[in-house]
C-alpha cells in the first residue's frame, strides 16, 4: 500500500496542527499509535529511535520513554494520557518540558475507504512556548508521519 498524502502543518499563537491522510483503515493507524511496539517503532523524526520505560494507555495513565537521537543526545519524555477514544481520538499532556497537550484524531478520510485522515494538535500554555516548539515541531511532526507511513505498510505486509 502506498501512502496518500495532503502533509499540512499550521501554526497559530498556541497551537502546532499537523494532518496527514494515510493509505490504511483508521484501526490499523489507531492500533500504530497504541502498540507500544509499533510506536516506539516510528515515534519521533527521522534517525531517532526509542526505548519505552512505561506505558499504560489508560486515562490517567504514565508514558516515560527516551528518544535517542542520531547525534547520540538522549531526550528523556513523560507523559500522561488523558483520553484513549478507539478508533477516534488520543488526548496526552507533555509533561516535560514545554508542557503542552496533544490532540490526535483518525478519521475516515474520503470516498475512499481504507484511508485515515490523522490530525495532530498540539497545544501549548503560552505564545512563547509554541514559537519555541515550532522551530523544529513543523519538520519533525512531517519525519514521524513518514515513519508512520513505512509502519503502516510493514503492519499491512504481515
Amino acid at each position: 500500500m502506498s501512502e496518500v498524502s495532503d502533509g499540512n502543518s499550521t501554526v497559530s499563537g498556541l497551537e502546532i496542527l499537523s494532518t496527514r491522510t494515510f493509505d490504511a483503515p483508521r484501526e490499523r493507524v489507531f492500533l500504530a499509535w497504541t502498540d507500544p511496539v509499533h510506536l516506539a517503532r516510528w515515534w519521533g523524526p527521522k534517525g531517532f529511535r526509542n526505548t519505552f520505560q512505561e506505558f499504560e494507555l489508560r486515562s490517567g495513565g504514565a508514558w516515560r520513554f527516551v528518544m535517542h537521537g542520531p547525534d547520540g543526545v538522549d531526550y528523556r519524555n513523560h507523559s500522561v494520557f488523558l483520553e484513549i477514544t478507539e478508533p477516534e481520538r488520543i488526548v496526552f499532556d507533555h509533561m516535560s518540558g514545554p508542557h503542552f497537550r496533544v490532540i490526535a484524531t483518525f478519521d475516515e478520510a474520503g470516498a475512499t475507504v481504507g484511508n485515515t485522515k490523522l490530525t495532530y494538535r498540539m497545544v501549548f500554555e503560552t505564545a512563547a512556548a509554541c514559537a519555541q516548539v515550532k522551530t523544529f515541531a513543523l519538520k519533525a511532526n512531517e519525519e514521524s508521519f513518514d515513519r508512520l507511513a513505512a509502519e503502516l505498510k510493514q503492519m499491512a505486509a504481515g
